[in-house]
């Protein structure tokens, strides 16, 4: 435990305390920083827990910076990094989610980008949290970027094997990933089985688009759900926005409520 950052120990006590988690996600191309910073306020207001700052390879330099600035300048939830490539990172974030992509074809993906950005993450002083990242069908973009072979829906117990050799080599977290904009996300039996594989926190992303999938997703055994495509989708209807955070925010806490053991 002594290794355990304080974002991560938070996530963990939120995980115990509540039973399910939920994040907004950020991507720095998708709007200004200024509309960032207002979709931030809103979301700290409709009850996520987290904001997740990247996601894309243009989330990098000044706009990523001033990106989180206005985060952060509008509430006071912990800022994580999602980077999508080795340029995606920033001072002023409270943590990064150190991600290897284990189903890459690419080793790049899994230990080279890694190797090159270990050094300078270190240099920001940034909260590391070593993540294994899974690629789930469809992909879409982040998978024909990092050379995934996708596990296929079908196929659970390989997202869970896939997973457990994952925390077996360090993660700390694990995230099924469906790709942003994904119809739906990781199937709930996928969850499930991942969930009774592995020990470490289970974050479902891509694909969450209603608080039915955010609920289905924590209830099925997931412990956090990225929100991006969502939100952005509303972004110029602010009020159409907080309310899918609501919703979805709700939803997992009544998910994560009903999961827990009874006293």
């Amino acid at each position: 435990m002594n290794h355990f950052g304080k974002v991560y120990k938070q996530i963990l006590k939120g995980i115990e305390e509540k039973g399910g988690l939920a994040f907004t996600v950020i991507d720095p191309p998708n709007q200004e920083p200024v509309v960032a910073g207002k979709i931030a306020k809103m979301a700290q207001e409709a009850g996520i827990d987290a904001i997740a700052v990247g996601g894309s390879v243009g989330a990098q330099g000044e706009l990523l910076d001033h990106t989180i600035l206005q985060v952060k300048e509008n509430c006071s939830l912990p800022v994580i990094l999602f980077p999508g490539n080795i340029a995606s990172m920033s001072k002023h974030a409270d943590a990064i989610y150190f991600m290897s992509m284990l189903n890459s074809l690419d080793p790049y993906y899994i230990t080279g980008a890694q190797i090159a950005a270990s050094a300078p993450v270190k240099r920001t002083g940034l909260e590391v949290i070593p993540t294994s990242y899974v690629i789930v069908e469809p992909g879409r973009a982040v998978g024909w970027v990092g050379r995934a072979q996708p596990v296929p829906r079908n196929l659970h117990y390989l997202a869970g094997i896939t997973a457990l050799a994952g925390q077996y080599m360090g993660s700390h977290l694990v995230i099924l990933e469906s790709g942003g904009g994904a119809d739906s996300p990781a199937p709930q039996e996928m969850i499930a089985y991942t969930r009774k594989m592995i020990d470490v926190p289970l974050l479902i992303a891509g694909g969450v688009r209603n608080e039915k999938y955010a609920y289905d997703c924590i209830k099925a055994g997931g412990d956090i759900v990225h929100v991006g495509t969502a939100v952005e989708n509303e972004s110029d209807n602010f009020a159409k926005a907080k309310s899918v955070m609501q919703k979805i925010a709700d939803a997992v806490k009544r998910a994560g409520r009903e999961k827990r053991p009874k006293a």
